[in-house]
């Protein structure tokens, strides 16, 4: 019941980081997953990534209900390159260790937790 109560928490923290921040909610998933479900970090990255794909159709169809909000043009193009790019960057991910994916993700999220303080 515990890991369950975990779940629901972590997604619903997510859901609401990721709707207001635009991250997807991957920033806070995969520790969630990791520290407190006991996932292994490549399947809590694997999850993550599965449970965005239900979060950004969420949030995007609530989006679009404003017109303009969404750059259409913007989403098909990007989306294609990331397509792309995260087929390989999945299988390179299968390639590493959990330690480095850890350490990996946590020198990011410093970096860019730094630059976003600083530069605000």
């Amino acid at each position: 019941m515990k890991l369950l109560t975990c779940a629901i928490l972590t997604g619903l923290a997510a859901g609401l980081l990721g709707a207001l921040c635009g991250v997807g909610g991957g920033i806070l998933m995969v520790p969630a997953f990791v520290g407190l479900l006991g996932l292994e970090h490549k399947q809590a990255v694997a999850t993550s990534m599965a449970v965005i794909i239900i979060t950004a159709i969420a949030a995007t169809a609530n989006n679009a209900r404003t017109q303009g909000l969404v750059d259409w043009k913007i989403v098909a193009t990007v989306g294609l390159a990331s397509m792309v790019a995260a087929w390989f960057g999945s299988d390179l991910m299968r390639s590493l260790s959990n330690q480095t994916l850890t350490r990996i993700f946590g020198a990011l999220l410093l970096v860019f937790g730094a630059r976003m303080l600083w530069k605000g």
